[in-house]
């Protein structure tokens, strides 16, 4: 499995974050090809004083291929350029293959 994490610092507006993610953007994002699973949290906590974040997403593809695919589809395109319509703070993407931890 491949792993496509997005974390998000505060924006300017986080009203007008959270609502337009939820209704314009999730959407956006779950008409892309080779979609498995993907979840979301506007609840970000650091263990140690504030968080740097404001919203993390994670969404997962089969494979690194399946993601760039994905990426570079229609759909993948219209998310990537929709960022800049709430994201004020900018976001900060990452991929990287999934490994089990425990065994």
């Amino acid at each position: 499995m491949h792993r496509l994490l997005v974390l998000y610092p505060k924006p300017a507006d986080p009203d007008h974050f959270r609502d337009y993610y939820v209704t314009k953007h999730l959407p956006l994002v779950m008409e892309m090809p080779g979609l498995l699973a993907c979840r979301y949290s506007f609840d970000v906590a650091a263990t140690k004083g504030e968080a740097p974040y404001f919203a993390v997403f994670e969404a997962d593809f089969a494979d690194a291929t399946a993601l760039a695919a994905a990426r570079s589809s229609d759909q993948g395109r219209r998310a990537a350029a929709d960022v800049v319509n709430y994201a004020t703070g900018g976001a900060v993407v990452i991929d990287y293959p999934v490994q089990d931890g425990i065994g």
